[in-house]
């Protein structure tokens, strides 16, 4: 396999894709809001080698406007996602030892921007982190956001619909809780997919060719 193979998609052709579907549906997913469901996610999770990360930050729409604190942590096992509501009290000091735990690899996409989010809300030495962009170019992808990534790998797209929402709110709808679980599950799922050996760059319909660019 050439050392310069490039795989990347254009937008368009990931807005052809059919829609990820969420396995479980919303049963599968659990807001973490209270000391007490923090505690029975984290006896979940702590049994677990390997789950996927993500977070989420009420979104700013003026320039110059307030700059929120994260508001939200994803945490996927694979078959259920536990979605930690940092902004209620004490919730981020409950799952800090998690996230500073280096015995359970904790996969997210561009993980240094949520370091770097997560710190506003306190101290924070995180340790078991495996970057999804980094692993994925191993792989000769070049397209690096988790959509292009997952289109790539299983010719599906995550939709985008509910990413600027109020993540703050004081309920989050169905569809939010939904759009925030699929994030973290689709970082694990990739990288169980990747490692397993299950992707063939050579054998991918989405090599760049020199006189082709994918937008």
């Amino acid at each position: 396999m050439p050392n310069n193979l490039s795989i990347a998609i254009d937008k368009s052709v990931v807005a052809e894709m059919p829609v990820v579907e969420y396995p479980g549906g919303i049963s599968a997913v659990t807001v973490v809001d209270t000391a007490a469901k923090a505690k029975m996610a984290l006896r979940a999770l702590n049994k677990c080698t390997h789950i996927g990360f993500d977070t989420e930050t009420r979104p700013t729409f003026q320039r110059g406007g307030k700059q929120h604190k994260v508001a939200l942590l994803q945490l996927s096992t694979g078959d259920h996602c536990f979605l930690f509501r940092l902004n209620h009290d004490g919730i981020f000091d409950m799952v800090r030892p998690l996230l500073e735990n280096p015995n359970i690899i904790k996969v997210g996409l561009s993980v240094h921007d949520d370091f770097q989010s997560l710190r506003r809300r306190g101290p924070l030495e995180p340790a078991g982190f495996i970057d999804l962009q980094a692993y994925a170019k191993t792989f000769h992808i070049t397209d690096l956001s988790l959509q292009k990534v997952y289109a790539i790998v299983f010719g599906e797209r995550i939709s985008k619909s509910q990413r600027l929402t109020n993540w703050e709110a004081e309920t989050l709808t169905e569809q939010q809780q939904i759009y925030a679980a699929i994030d973290a599950w689709a970082c694990l799922r990739l990288y169980r997919y990747l490692r397993g050996g299950y992707f063939h760059p050579a054998d991918s319909p989405y090599i760049v060719h020199p006189d082709t660019q994918p937008s």
